[in-house]
C-alpha cells in the first residue's frame, strides 16, 4: 500500500492514524524485534517531552554514569549497515527534547531511543518547528537515539525539510541540506554519540515506505516495518477518509 497524501485530510484524521501507527510499531517491537531486555512504550513523558514510542533499557538514576546497554541482540552496524541511500556524520556545535515510541531496557529502565511520527501540529507555524527540532537535539544530547518519521512535504518553516532544520540545530554552520524535489518526505535515523551518525530515506506520496533503523547503542540497531504497522494502521481508517486519501469520490 502506497503512502498517502495527508494534506488531503483536516489534522484530526491523521491524528487518529497516527495514534493507531504508534501502536502498531510499539506492538511490533515487543513481539520479537526487540532484543531480550528492551521494551517498548506508546506515548510516554520522557523528561518534560511527550514522545510516541520510548525504548527503554531499565539503570539507574544518574544518566553520566551509565553504561551502554549490552552488547546483544539487534544487528551489528559493522556487520549489516541500514540499507539507506544517505548518511551524514555531524559534529554537534551546539546540542540543543517530544510524543513518541519510547525504547527501553531493564537494567534501571534507561531511556535509550525515541520514535517520532511528526504531525501537521509540529510543521504549523516557525515556533512549533523550532520546538521540534529543539527538542530532537536535546534527546540527542542525552545519548538518545532518534528515528523521526515525516510524511507531510516541506512547508514555510522547513523549506528543506524537517532533517534540515534539525541538523541545522545541531550543527549552525552545516551546508544546506539538499532536499530531493521528487521525494519530499523524510525519513532519519540519528545515532547519538560525540559525533552523531545520520541515516536518511526520502520518499514521495505513492510510495512504499522503507524499514528504518532505529538504534539500540551506537553499533547495534533493530529495523522498524514501517511498511507493515502503515498497512495495518491505515485499515482502520473510516471508509470515507479512504476514499478522500485515495482520490475516490465519495458515494452519494
Amino acid at each position: 500500500m502506497p503512502v498517502h497524501d495527508w494534506t488531503r485530510v483536516e489534522a484530526g484524521i491523521f491524528h487518529d492514524f497516527h495514534t493507531v501507527w504508534i501502536a502498531e510499531i510499539r506492538n511490533a517491537l515487543n513481539a520479537g524485534l526487540l532484543p531480550q531486555g528492551y521494551y517498548a512504550l506508546a506515548e510516554q513523558h520522557a523528561g518534560v517531552h511527550v514522545t510516541d514510542v520510548l525504548t527503554l533499557h531499565a539503570t539507574p538514576q544518574n544518566l553520566e554514569q551509565l553504561p551502554l546497554p549490552p552488547a546483544s541482540g539487534g544487528t551489528v552496524v559493522g556487520e549489516a549497515p541500514p540499507r539507506v541511500r544517505r548518511r551524514q556524520t555531524v559534529e554537534p556545535t551546539m546540542l540543543a527534547r517530544r510524543r513518541t515510541v519510547a525504547i527501553r531496557h531493564v537494567s534501571g529502565h534507561r531511556l535509550v531511543a525515541l520514535t517520532e511520527i511528526v504531525s501537521p501540529a509540529n510543521k504549523d507555524r516557525v515556533e512549533h518547528v523550532v520546538a521540534f527540532a529543539a527538542k530532537a537535539v536535546s534527546a540527542i544530547e542525552c545519548g538518545v537515539h532518534l528515528l523521526v518519521v515525516d510524511l507531510f512535504p516541506p512547508g514555510h518553516d522547513d523549506p528543506q525539510g524537517i532533517h534540515a532544520v534539525i541538523r541545522r540545530h545541531l550543527d549552525p554552520a552545516a551546508e544546506p541540506y539538499d532536499l530531493p524535489s521528487r521525494e519530499p518526505l523524510t525519513l532519519a535515523a540519528y545515532v547519538a554519540g560525540p559525533k552523531v551518525e545520520i541515516y536518511l530515506e526520502h520518499a514521495a506520496v505513492g510510495a512504499t515506505l522503507p524499514e528504518m533503523p532505529l538504534f539500540l547503542r551506537p553499533d547495534r540497531y533493530v529495523s522498524v516495518p514501517l511498511e507493515e504497522t502503515y498497512q495495518i494502521a491505515y485499515r482502520g481508517t473510516p471508509s470515507y477518509w479512504r476514499d478522500v486519501l485515495e482520490a475516490r469520490p465519495p458515494p452519494l
